[in-house]
């Protein structure tokens, strides 16, 4: 046990577990401060005038700093909490409890790193250590078969090198005992209201009453793998829309960090040791590969990942149409399936990857509306958002990443058929087209006078009129993609 005392700075690794930050300052036997500030930048607005830290995430992250903090104090010590710019904070944390050095989970994205620059740059005069470790992915990126400058281009050359060259590195062992922390006013988990957010109404609606922390990520992946034996289904109940089993939902608690890949990773092999080894099991790893990818995408591209033209630099004449974008946002766009899902995101913070994939779709392909407006929208309100998959995925469906395709879209009628064949989905979001049966569900704009009076849903009255013919409208858009890309 060593006098040296070292800083945890907390951020999207709300976890005691596969910690390395902790787990390094422990090793040299230094007294542990664990730290976490409400940095107000995350609360301001974003390009586009959006809350960047909605009510369903901000309520997320509260439940997950006040599991972790519990979880610290169970374990003997505490977590420091404070409101305001780590880079004025921590270093008067440092002179006034004579810290030695700050420890901290390294981001790759713009805003993050910036706020790790200025940290540092502020830390330099009180001559404190100042390190960063890698975290946030299955594989570490030391153990990659290429330079992060080297990266592949294209998912499946990364995945295919990745898993023939690379190992999955043991997850860390969890501190079962802290040294209590100095004399110091430890702060308290600001309320929602003290953020300038306000509570979110939970809607029974919802796939699950996602609830943020460590405790109920772990206790969510028991239910999954063990109690409901799940995984075993995933590859073929991964593209569900209702209920909460048709996919694992740990995604939440990856984001925030309360979860940590390689736990997951190791349950899996578990499961596949206990109870079966298949083609499902090996999916759920591979959902993991494509975030691990996102996040070194990101690495290294830098800034363009937030550009309009994005990775690949296409100058595309996207429209700002704020009429049409409140109609995708609110979920009138006379598309049920799109509709469905906006409203199932605008009530409950979460939408499936199905979901996400169609209406960012529509978005930009049918309405040839900007993709920035959809992701930052997504950045709102999204209880799992991780700005590398965010970004990353908008980049994609846009036809402006790095693995971009040509013009490629979804056929919203069509995916409706396909993914929801008796239109359960629909009725369950859109209660207004609940007596609409079987596959006339799915094109309400086709029902006849006569069916509608049947069906007591009235086009243009009670159930909007598509806001765009759907084939020529992509037609339209996939002029204009042709044109920027020549």
């Amino acid at each position: 046990m060593s006098n040296k005392r070292i800083l945890i700075w907390y951020r999207n690794d709300l976890r005691i577990h596969d910690h390395e930050p902790l787990y390094q300052a422990i090793k040299q036997g230094a007294l542990i401060i664990p730290f976490y500030c409400f940095d107000i930048r995350q609360f301001k607005t974003t390009s586009f005038g959006f809350p960047k830290t909605g009510n369903f995430r901000g309520q997320f992250l509260l439940e997950s700093v006040t599991d972790l903090k519990k979880s610290l104090q169970d374990l003997g010590s505490n977590l420091i909490i404070r409101q305001g710019y780590p880079e004025k904070i921590i270093p008067e944390l440092i002179k006034q409890l004579e810290i030695d050095a700050v420890y901290f989970h390294e981001e790759v994205t713009s805003e993050e790193t910036d706020i790790e620059n200025t940290v540092e740059k502020a830390l330099k005069p009180l001559n404190v250590t100042f390190k960063g470790f890698w975290g946030a992915t299955l594989y570490h990126w030391d153990d990659l078969p290429f330079e992060v400058s080297k990266l592949p281009e294209v998912f499946t050359s990364f995945r295919k090198k990745v898993e023939k060259n690379s190992t999955v590195n043991p997850i860390l062992i969890s501190p079962r005992k802290l040294r209590s922390l100095p004399d110091i006013e430890v702060g308290n988990v600001p309320s929602l209201e003290e953020l300038e957010l306000e509570k979110p109404k939970y809607d029974s609606r919802g796939v699950l009453e996602f609830k943020g922390g460590e405790t109920e990520g772990i206790q969510r992946l028991n239910n999954y793998f063990w109690e409901r034996n799940c995984l075993k289904e995933y590859k073929e109940t991964r593209n569900g829309m209702l209920g909460a089993d048709y996919s694992s939902k740990f995604s939440p608690w990856l984001a925030n960090g309360c979860l940590s890949p390689r736990y997951i990773y190791e349950e899996v092999q578990k499961y596949e040791e206990k109870r079966i080894k298949n083609n499902s099991t090996y999916w759920l790893i591979f959902e993991l590969l494509w975030r691990d990818y996102f996040r070194f995408i990101s690495a290294k591209h830098g800034n363009k990942i937030f550009y309009q033209s994005g990775l690949q630099g296409v100058d595309i004449p996207w429209k700002e149409d704020q009429e049409r974008f409140k109609l995708w946002q609110e979920g009138n766009t006379g598309y049920p399936l799109v509709d469905g899902n906006m409203r199932e995101l605008a009530a409950t913070g979460f939408m499936s990857n199905r979901g996400r994939q169609n209406v960012a779709s529509f978005l930009t392909k049918n309405l040839g509306i900007n993709w920035i407006m959809g992701a930052e929208w997504f950045e709102s309100l999204l209880i799992d958002y991780d700005v590398c998959s965010n970004y990353g995925n908008w980049n994609y469906t846009a036809g402006v990443g790095n693995d971009a395709r040509g013009f490629r879209y979804f056929n919203i009628p069509k995916q409706s058929k396909d993914y929801d064949p008796k239109g359960e989905y629909i009725k369950h979001w859109l209660p207004e087209l609940k007596m609409i049966p079987g596959q006339k569900i799915h094109e309400p704009w086709k029902l006849s006078q006569e069916e509608q009076k049947r069906y007591n849903v009235r086009i243009g009255v009670n159930y909007p009129r598509p806001v765009v013919d759907f084939f020529k409208s992509v037609k339209a858009n996939e002029k204009m993609y042709n044109a920027a890309i020549k």
